[in-house]
C-alpha cells in the first residue's frame, strides 16, 4: 500500500476519533448538568476550541 495513502487514512481516522471523543465528553458533561450550568459549560468548550485553534 502507498505510504502517502496510509498517512492520509491515519490522519482522517485520528481526526474522527478525536472529534468523537470530544462529542462524547461534551454529552456526558451536559447530561449531568443543571440547565443553569449548561451555558457555562458550552462557553468553556468554545474557549478551549479558540485556544487550540490559536485565535486567542
Amino acid at each position: 500500500m502507498d505510504p502517502v495513502l496510509v498517512a492520509a487514512v491515519c490522519s482522517v481516522l485520528t481526526v474522527l476519533i478525536v472529534a468523537g471523543a470530544a462529542v462524547l465528553f461534551l454529552r456526558s458533561a451536559l447530561d449531568g448538568a443543571e440547565s443553569r450550568h449548561r451555558a457555562r459549560i458550552l462557553g468553556a468548550v468554545a474557549e478551549m476550541i479558540r485556544a487550540v485553534r490559536g485565535k486567542r
